[in-house]
């Protein structure tokens, strides 16, 4: 029986629709144009599109219970991104066999316990600063479209900083709300919900070729392994959670197996949206909130059942209203990150690489700047520790 002081309350609520809002408009076309390149058809989408929410809110709300910290997964942006250009030549079986062959490796990966030791071990200041560098280009979207849409974005602002002053529990909500309001506003004539049913998972017999492994399958564990759960992993760590890395990717793998067939293609753990559970405008009690990651979870089951609706309205919502409510979203988290990464100061150079490469958003040999942020940030921490061992000697 769940306690009234640990029931959801309306900041986790908000906080997790919120996350599931940022996560499907930022992503989903890009999940959407995947599919359509490894020749899905128009039912087979949908598949894909009720996989992947069943997939991830089964796993959010299992492990943010179990752990009673919030544990956000997400499908893989970049592994997506990576298929649309890579699937051309393969058939649409190839490709799924490959899915499954990616979450393998995944789940072999998970079982590895020096690999999952190594990547607990990040310092919170290169964490920080990598979920400061992420973060940086969402919160500067805030005014890309000032001069297009000076009394919107004006409109946002004015609400966002009232709402810090009088309404901060509910403020997200509110944004919400206006999001939504002027999303349908905005664009009326392409939200017609008429003739729509309910999703149906579509099978589709996984074929495993040599070519598919090492063109698809390998490259896609790489991309999701490097580019989604390391900066997860880190984001958690930077709000001072300390998920079961180990069982949640295990688990994670299996749903991802289990849904391969049917179009769950990469399940990992989230970074941006996790951060929107996470940080203080998911509640003011840190010990709570992981009633949100459960509410995105709920969320994410929500938007699988919908996904004939979720491909109709997410598709066609406003660049601008996306910026908005991601950016505004993200500021408090934006910066108590930048505080936190220059606290130690033994690790500000490092830190500020970091979040400088991660905020660029190069891409090189398919791997993206977090990726590369990471690792420069890491490098800088041991060429210091180098540095200062020789002159201790």
């Amino acid at each position: 029986m769940v306690k009234i002081s640990e029931r959801p309350q309306l900041s986790h609520i908000a906080a997790g629709i919120t996350a599931v809002v940022v996560g499907y408009s930022s992503a989903v076309v890009i999940v959407i144009e995947a599919a359509k390149a490894a020749g899905a058809t128009p039912d087979m989408i949908i598949s894909w599109l009720l996989m992947l929410g069943l997939g991830m809110g089964v796993t959010c709300i299992v492990y943010s219970r179990l752990y009673k910290i919030p544990v956000v997964t997400a499908w893989s942006t970049p592994g997506a991104a990576f298929l649309i250009g890579a699937v051309d030549g393969y058939s649409i079986n190839e490709i799924i066999g490959s899915f499954v062959t990616a979450a393998i490796l995944a789940l072999v990966a998970a079982q590895n316990k020096t690999l999952t030791r190594y990547l607990s071990k990040t310092p919170p200041a290169i964490s920080s600063a990598l979920l400061a560098g992420i973060l940086l280009p969402i919160c500067l979207n805030i005014f890309v479209d000032g001069e297009s849409y000076p009394y919107l974005v004006a409109g946002f602002l004015t609400v966002y900083f009232i709402g810090s002053l009088f309404f901060t529990r509910y403020l997200m909500l509110v944004l919400l709300a206006l999001a939504m309001v002027f999303s349908i506003l905005m664009q009326p004539d392409t939200h017609s919900f008429t003739d729509i049913s309910l999703p149906e998972a579509v099978w589709v017999t996984p074929h495993f070729t040599l070519s598919a492994t090492v063109s698809l399958a390998i490259p896609l564990f790489i991309i999701t392994l490097l580019s989604q759960n390391l900066p997860g992993i880190a984001i958690a760590k930077s709000h001072d959670y300390e998920p079961g890395v180990r069982n949640v990717l295990s688990g994670v793998s299996v749903v991802n197996i289990v849904t391969a067939p049917f179009g769950g293609f990469a399940f990992n753990f989230a970074a941006i949206t996790a951060a929107l559970c996470m940080g203080e405008s998911a509640g003011e009690d840190r010990a709570l909130r992981y009633w949100a990651a459960i509410m995105a979870g709920v969320g994410y089951i929500f938007m699988g059942l919908a996904a004939p609706v979720v491909v109709m309205f997410f598709s066609h919502m406003p660049a601008v209203i996306v910026h908005l409510l991601a950016g505004l979203a993200l500021l408090a988290t934006l910066q108590a990150s930048l505080l936190k990464s220059m606290e130690n100061h033994k690790h500000r150079k490092a830190a500020l690489v970091t979040l400088l490469c991660t905020a660029s958003g190069v891409t090189v040999a398919q791997l993206g700047a977090p990726v590369w942020g990471l690792v420069l940030g890491l490098a800088v921490v041991a060429l210091d520790n180098v540095v200062a061992r020789k002159q201790s000697l």
